[in-house]
C-alpha cells in the first residue's frame, strides 16, 4: 500500500495514474471474467448441490470431486488444448457432425474459454460448499414443499437456497476472490495480446518492468476488488 504511493523516493498518485491509463480495460475485463465465472459456476453449482441433496448420486459427487486435485497450471494446459481451435472439442464436434470438419473453434482464445476453464476448476468446490449448506435444511421443510406439489427445481429455489443464504454468500465471496486472483490459468490460455487478468499485469509490470510502484498499485486495485465483495458479504450477514 505504501509502495504504490511512492514512485522516484516521492509521494505521489503517479502509480495509479498509469495504472488508469494502461490497465482501465484491464480491471474491467477481470472484473468481467470473474463475474461471467461467479455467475456460470453458481448457476451450475446449486442445480447440481441441489439434485445432490435431494438424490443420492455418489458417482457423480465423486466426479466433481475431481477438479480439487488438479493443479490450476494443469488446468490451465488441460484447458488451452481442450479449447483451442483445433484442440479436443473442435475434433469431437466435427467428428459427430455439429461443426464442419476442419472447423476452427474461437472459444479458448477469448474470454468465454477463460470462463469456462475458471468455472470448471471452482465448480467443486462451489458444490461441496452448497451441499454441506443444503443437507443441514431439516427434511420436514421440504416435504413441506412436496406436500404443496413443488418438483425438484422448485424445492431447490424456493426452500434450499433461500435458507442457505448465508452459506451461498460465503461461497461466492471465496470463488469471486479466488477468480480476481487466477494467475496460472488465464496465463495459460492467454494470446499475449488484447485485455488481459490483472495478476498477469502485476507479474509482467514487476518481472519484467521492475516497476515495483505500478505493480503494488495493481495489487491495490485488486485488493480493493476483492474487499467489496467481502464487505458486501459482511454486511448481509449483519443485517
Amino acid at each position: 500500500l505504501v509502495a504504490s504511493f511512492v514512485r522516484d523516493g516521492r509521494v505521489t498518485l503517479e502509480n495509479y495514474a498509469i495504472v488508469a491509463r494502461l490497465y482501465g480495460r484491464d480491471v474491467l475485463y477481470t472484473l468481467g471474467v470473474a463475474g461471467a465465472g461467479v455467475a456460470l459456476t453458481f448457476g451450475c453449482g446449486i442445480h447440481l448441490a441441489g439434485y445432490l441433496r435431494l438424490r443420492a448420486w455418489p458417482w457423480l459427487e465423486f466426479l466433481l470431486k475431481v477438479p480439487l486435485f488438479v493443479p490450476f497450471v494443469v488446468t490451465g494446459h488441460a484447458m488451452r488444448v481442450f479449447l483451442q481451435p483445433s484442440g479436443t472439442l473442435a475434433l469431437a464436434l466435427s467428428a459427430v457432425g455439429l461443426v464442419p470438419s476442419g472447423a476452427r473453434l474461437g472459444i479458448g482464445e477469448g474470454w468465454l474459454g477463460l470462463v469456462l476453464a475458471l468455472t470448471w476448476k471452482h465448480l467443486a468446490l462451489v458444490v461441496l460448499l452448497l451441499v454441506g449448506a443444503f443437507r443441514g435444511v431439516d427434511d420436514s421443510y421440504l416435504e413441506a414443499a412436496q406436500g404443496f406439489g413443488a418438483g425438484i427445481l422448485r424445492q431447490i429455489w424456493a426452500v434450499l437456497v433461500p435458507m442457505s443464504a448465508t452459506s451461498l454468500a460465503l461461497a461466492m465471496v471465496l470463488t469471486l476472490t479466488s477468480m480476481l486472483a487466477s494467475f496460472s490459468i488465464p496465463l495459460l490460455m492467454s494470446r499475449g495480446s488484447g485485455p488481459q487478468m490483472l495478476m498477469i499485469d502485476l507479474y509482467y509490470r514487476f518481472g519484467q518492468h521492475g516497476d515495483f510502484g505500478v505493480a503494488s498499485a495493481l495489487g491495490v486495485v485488486s485488493y480493493v476488488m476483492a474487499s467489496g465483495a467481502v464487505y458486501a458479504y459482511l454486511r448481509s450477514v449483519a443485517r
